[in-house]
């Protein structure tokens, strides 16, 4: 359910679709977060919404950026020229190995020659991609991602006075809650290297959207584990996608084959989230339509894109009117920046900004 600030902000907006930001709560998410890693490094991992409003807010409680190109490293540096930056992702080129950083995470052997070839200094934490089983993840990151120790074991003796070992990074996939990740934790700080980051992947629930990842336990016990060393941890979803509304109204009402359909405004053009995971997005109806429509019963929401795959919500039990406006939840994460904007060509939705 969305809060009455939202509801009331939704309700003023001169147009949709648009984004909706509620800075506030993003705020007091993220110190949360903070209190509970105490010592533990927090990274924001800016794929997961670069947005510079939520950039500013979450820079009162991070220790840095993790960003994975040339694009998202110059966006950071020029909001914030002189906060800390990771640089990750593979495949980088000679001119993004050039970028200043304070931690560089290499992925391969050839990438590692490269970074030698520039001259420049570096400190460097090798991209592991351990054999590890990865149980009830909703997306994981083998294949071409970082090393096997084969790999690992290649890099290390061509690090010199200039090229700095730090120690190891990882990112084993996406969607663990707390115990998941600690016990791969317990089984990635089994080595001597002093520096350790452990990515991010904490489980974000679309369909349980008060369910949340616990933060304060992860904390405590990652705390245990990782006792005398340096921990860093760069999670992105789970930050941000709380604090997003994706904001759209209802064109029209129809059934086809006894099935009942909305046909909103937008599509997944701006929130591709819903298809690429292939869940139903939570929503909120706000009851401002006076059109025809369908009441309690099973109704599938979708966009204007022509499409079978432009799907918001499945059979959800609801009532719809034309004219209604419908707000999208969780939207703060995964969402306007990875939708595929120009098919179609339809305009882009506006973003709007709740502050205190």
């Amino acid at each position: 359910m969305i809060s009455d600030r939202v509801r009331d902000a939704a309700l003023s907006l001169p147009g949709a679709p648009a984004y909706l930001y509620d800075l506030p709560a993003l705020d007091g998410h993220a110190a949360s977060v903070r209190r509970a890693l105490g010592d533990i490094e927090l990274y924001y991992a800016v794929k997961a919404n670069p947005d510079a409003e939520l950039l500013r807010v979450l820079a009162d409680h991070v220790d840095g950026f993790e960003v994975s190109s040339a694009g998202e490293h110059a966006h950071v540096r020029a909001l914030f020229p002189d906060r800390r930056v990771a640089l990750g992702g593979p495949g980088k080129t000679d001119a993004e190995l050039r970028l200043p950083h304070h931690r560089i995470h290499v992925e391969s052997p050839n990438e590692l020659r490269r970074l030698l070839d520039t001259g420049l200094e570096a400190d460097v934490l090798l991209r592991l991609n351990p054999d590890l089983p990865v149980e009830g993840a909703a997306l994981t990151m083998g294949g071409p991602f970082g090393m096997d120790d084969q790999g690992v074991a290649e890099c290390l003796p061509l690090f010199t006075e200039r090229v700095r070992l730090r120690g190891l990074h990882t990112h084993l996939a996406s969607g663990l809650d707390a115990p998941q990740l600690l016990t791969l934790a317990g089984a990635l700080l089994d080595n001597g290297y002093e520096e350790v980051n452990l990515g991010g992947g904490m489980a974000v629930s679309y369909a349980s959207p008060e369910s949340r990842f616990d933060w304060v336990g992860y904390g405590r016990e990652l705390a245990a584990l990782g006792r005398g060393r340096t921990l860093r941890i760069e999670p992105g979803r789970a930050l941000t996608v709380y604090c997003g509304y994706y904001v759209t109204r209802v064109v029209d009402v129809k059934r086809v084959r006894g099935e009942a359909y909305t046909i909103l405004l937008g599509g997944t053009h701006h929130l591709r989230t819903p298809a690429t995971k292939g869940h139903d997005q939570p929503f909120t109806i706000l009851p401002t339509g006076k059109g025809q429509g369908v009441a309690d019963e099973p109704i599938t929401f979708v966009g204007q894109l022509c499409t079978p795959k432009d799907l918001f919500s499945r059979k959800i039990v609801t009532s719809a009117y034309i004219g209604d406006t419908v707000v999208f939840e969780m939207a703060g994460a995964y969402a306007w920046n990875i939708s595929h904007h120009d098919f179609l060509m339809h305009p882009k939705p506006a973003f709007h900004y709740l502050r205190a």
